[in-house]
């Protein structure tokens, strides 16, 4: 049920990597690598007197102009604020979807504007580092210039991560299809780490939002996860579980993705959806595509290994209208 806006009471959260030291006595980066999960599900999970654990804010652009920053704020604000999922001091690592050496407008990557306004909010709640990093699919330098993510990491101090080969390290994935799987390690080393995938068609996946965005946080030989790409996906959102996921819809590719490359593919929705649970985020961003998430195998999967809900009664769900 969607409610009006309203203001919690919490403390900030713990660190990915000190949360799972202070659990088991060894290194972060060990850690995430052994249980791909932050132990207190993101969002208040560790208070026992929250009623609803999850929670999604849609915030809608009806502007003629649609002030991206600005929606981008306020999507946060209605969650409660920045602070509430970065804390003073925290490395940031943001995953956007930057695969492609397309320009903005064609909507194969994410856009931009957003990337900035939730880099600015990081440093705002006192980060002490962002980076940003996605295993590209076309040339990084390429694709860095092209989707405006070099730029952005230029205006705001974040770190713009080039994926080598050095940054690849065999990781225990504990999933359902995979064992043990090269992993992109800036991702696992951070103490926060926020989705941000923009939301497009995909010949494959019928849509990538979230939960397939995480293939752009491995390496290796990434064709072999097409073979079973549902549930090699929804194995790699198991073994990330972002603190947040903030899917990107202000301008979407509806066909021809992922990479698309015509204007001709691509519908302005002004729209942003920001999430603590994967499969919620997923499945409300499906709507904007006139896609039921129970058609969608990845949701589906998602739903059976525990990975979140599509039944919204059991989260708090709000929206904010610009």
């Amino acid at each position: 049920m969607e409610k009006i806006v309203k203001v919690f009471e919490m403390n900030h959260p713990v660190s990915r990597r000190v949360a799972l030291k202070n659990m088991l006595g060894i290194s972060g980066a060990v850690a995430v690598s052994a249980l791909g999960a932050d132990p207190f599900g993101g969002f208040g999970s560790a208070r026992a007197d929250t009623a609803k654990k999850g929670f999604i804010v849609e915030g809608i652009g009806q502007k003629k102009e649609v002030p991206v920053k600005e929606l981008t704020r306020k999507v946060f604000e209605a969650a409660g604020g920045i602070h509430r999922f970065i804390s003073k001091g925290d490395v940031v690592v943001i995953k956007p979807n930057i695969s492609w050496a397309r320009s903005p407008d064609l909507a194969a990557s994410t856009n931009p504007e957003v990337l900035e306004a939730v880099i600015d909010l990081c440093y705002e709640a006192g980060a002490k580092k962002v980076r940003i990093a996605d295993n590209t699919i076309h040339s990084a330098r390429r694709c860095f210039a092209l989707t405006g993510a070099g730029l952005v990491a230029q205006k705001t101090g974040a770190d713009l991560v080039y994926p080598r080969s050095s940054l690849m390290k065999d990781m225990k994935i504990h999933g359902h299809r995979l064992d043990v799987w090269p992993v992109f390690v800036p991702l696992v080393e951070a103490d926060k780490l926020i989705n941000l995938p923009v939301a497009k068609h995909h010949g494959l996946t019928t849509l990538t939002l979230g939960i397939k965005n995480w293939i752009g946080g491995v390496g290796g030989r990434r064709s072999a996860l097409h073979q079973d790409i549902n549930q090699s996906i929804v194995d790699l959102a198991q073994f990330f579980k972002p603190t947040l996921t903030l899917i990107d819809a202000i301008r979407v590719m509806m066909q021809n993705g992922p990479s698309g490359g015509s204007l001709s593919d691509v519908a302005v929705k002004n729209t942003l959806i920001l999430s603590n649970d994967q499969v919620a985020a997923d499945a409300t961003a499906a709507g904007l595509f006139g896609v039921g998430p129970e058609e969608l195998a990845f949701i589906n999967l998602g739903k059976k290994w525990n990975l979140g809900t599509t039944d919204f009664r059991q989260i708090d769900h709000k929206k904010v209208i610009l």
